[in-house]
């Protein structure tokens, strides 16, 4: 334990964050981490509780309570309390692969189960992660090893995302050849296409790309596996393959009106716009001035987002960068309360109403909160030339079906009302694997078509085929992905040698 009575002594300090009227002018990440000597202060605030719900990861109630990761939290706070910052650095790489990506885009389950946030502010723990994670890098201390020795094995990882990237690197520090094959053009996955680039600057994944590939890993890009190159073809070159494809299925809105031209899946569009500022050199301002996307520029337009999630809020703060005339989010169901329920106490996760920056930038420059609630689309309406004009919706309630005695969003009829729409974002999740990879490769997949495997294992139904991440558990978060990339390397190390040290 740092400091006995840290948490008495200092309040809660949140890193800097730039104002919406500056955020809304470029893509750059907008949190400016504290000076370590504040950020130690942060550290102190840590109780060392006898019970450290932050790093727990358990069920509770149905949902995950502290880090999945299992972090060892009160070591490391303590560590950035004391300054000993290599230290602290070392003691979180023993259970995390990249502390850089979640301690820029995790919602803190640790944070959540902290025991200070029982009666006041949690700890902050993931600036502190950022602290180590960033001090770390400046100061040259993170070293990706190549192995002493090969074991002659190769293995194939199919998804270069968190979890794919996890497994890759521990299966290579093993002894093992590991090759990485991703269908975009870079690696990174859902890190680099599926999060807007002020939350997660891509170059972050570069840097740590390049030091797993010194380290040995190759990464094949451009080739879709299952398409490009058949399974036969990997299964009979690698003694295992890693299926690390994610929930990249995702769920459609149908309604009358469907085939309107201006209708996208957000995760095509935040890609697009993604790839567009890499290709020209994170020059904010070129991309947000030429508008030379494939759903045009932006400037003026009105853009109804459909969900309320993450996602949903990544495509609000993104058409705003591009100059969008109004951004509307609609969502199904109705906000949660301001504050936990008395059915949801700590330390399960708080069910409560998040307004993420997306909504704080939304809010400032239209001057209300984009959200409505208890609403969904019904039509989607064109003009004569196909183009989309405008949506219907109808308000939500939720009402017991008598059938099945199940809760349901449904209709209350005479709450129509038509918005007007230049462009349509779909961000209503994902629905699980998608089939020509999974029919590829012959392995079963359960009733939400993620791949199957048995409870608390990764291996598939066929032998030499695992699989991890968010194909194996549904949409889920970047911490989990690492997590279960992780506990694969192990499940496939295993099942090479016949033990592991993973």
């Amino acid at each position: 334990m740092g400091k006995p009575t840290g948490f008495l002594e200092y309040e809660r300090k949140d890193t800097l964050c730039e104002s919406p009227e500056e955020r809304i002018t470029h893509f750059k990440e907008f949190h400016t981490g504290l000076p370590l000597e504040e950020q130690k202060l942060q550290g102190a605030r840590c109780m060392a509780c006898g019970v450290p719900f932050c790093q727990a990861g358990a069920v509770l109630n149905g949902m995950v309570a502290g880090c999945p990761l299992h972090n060892l939290v009160p070591e490391t706070n303590a560590l950035v309390y004391e300054g000993n910052w290599e230290q602290a650095y070392l003691r979180l790489s023993k259970t995390h692969s990249f502390p850089e990506f979640t301690s820029r885009v995790c919602p803190a389950l640790c944070e959540a189960a902290c025991t200070c946030g029982a009666e006041g502010k949690p700890v902050a723990t993931k600036d502190n992660e950022r602290a180590i994670i960033d001090y770390a890098f400046a100061n040259g201390l993170v070293k990706e090893p190549a192995p002493g020795q090969r074991t002659g094995k190769k293995i194939a990882i199919i998804g270069s995302g968190p979890s794919g990237l996890a497994a890759a690197q521990l299966l290579n520090r093993r002894g093992h050849s590991v090759t990485v094959y991703e269908r975009s053009d870079r690696p990174g996955g859902l890190l680099r296409y599926g999060i807007p680039n002020m939350k997660l600057d891509k170059r972050t994944i570069d840097r740590r790309v390049k030091l797993m590939e010194e380290a040995g890993v190759t990464f094949v890009c451009n080739v879709n596996v299952g398409k490009d190159i058949p399974a036969a073809e990997l299964t009979a070159q690698y003694d295992r393959v890693v299926l690390c494809c994610g929930a990249s299925n995702p769920r459609d809105i149908n309604a009358p009106g469907r085939d309107a031209k201006g209708i996208y899946f957000a995760v095509d569009f935040l890609k697009e716009v993604s790839k567009k500022l890499m290709d020209n050199g994170y020059d904010s301002k070129s991309v947000i001035d030429a508008g030379d996307f494939s759903f045009g520029s932006l400037k003026g337009k009105s853009v109804i987002v459909i969900g309320g999630g993450d996602t949903g809020n990544d495509c609000v703060g993104t058409s705003i960068r591009l100059g969008a005339g109004e951004v509307i989010q609609l969502e199904m169901m109705p906000p949660a309360p301001i504050t936990r329920a008395a059915n949801n106490p700590w330390p399960e996760w708080p069910k409560v109403l998040k307004t993420d920056y997306g909504q704080e930038e939304a809010a400032f420059v239209f001057g209300k909160d984009p959200r409505i609630f208890c609403t969904t689309v019904t039509e989607y309406l064109k003009d004569d030339e196909g183009n989309l004009r405008a949506v219907k919706t109808v308000e939500l309630q939720s009402k017991r079906d008598e059938a099945t005695g199940r809760m349901a969003m449904v209709p209350v009829p005479g709450t129509e009302k038509e918005l007007k729409a230049d462009l349509v974002l779909i961000a209503a999740g994902f629905l699980g694997s998608e089939a020509y990879v999974t029919e590829q490769f012959g392995v079963e997949r359960n009733a939400r078509t993620n791949v199957a495997t048995p409870e608390g294992s990764y291996q598939t139904s066929q032998p030499d085929i695992f699989t991890a991440g968010d194909m194996h558990r549904g949409q889920s978060l970047v911490v989990w992905a690492i997590a279960e990339g992780r506990a694969a390397a192990k499940a496939v190390d295993e099942s090479l040698m016949g033990y592991s040290n993973l």
